[in-house]
């Protein structure tokens, strides 16, 4: 059983989730020959003052 973690910055609306979660799902049962069923994804929000790019906070954290 496929399991997908998607970490992103907040902001997403559960609409948008939904829409990627079949699109994820899709492109496992196309190309892996997955179940659709058998598809877990797993969304995951993260804060900008948690989550660095190049060394640097992609946001300052609160002082």
């Amino acid at each position: 059983m496929p399991i997908i973690r998607v970490e992103m910055f907040p902001g997403r609306t559960p609409e948008q989730k939904a829409k990627l979660a079949e699109r994820f799902t899709q492109a496992f049962v196309e190309e892996a020959n997955a179940k659709a069923e058998s598809v877990q994804i797993v969304f995951t929000d993260v804060p900008p003052s948690d989550w660095a790019v190049g060394g640097k906070l992609c946001a300052k954290a609160p002082a």
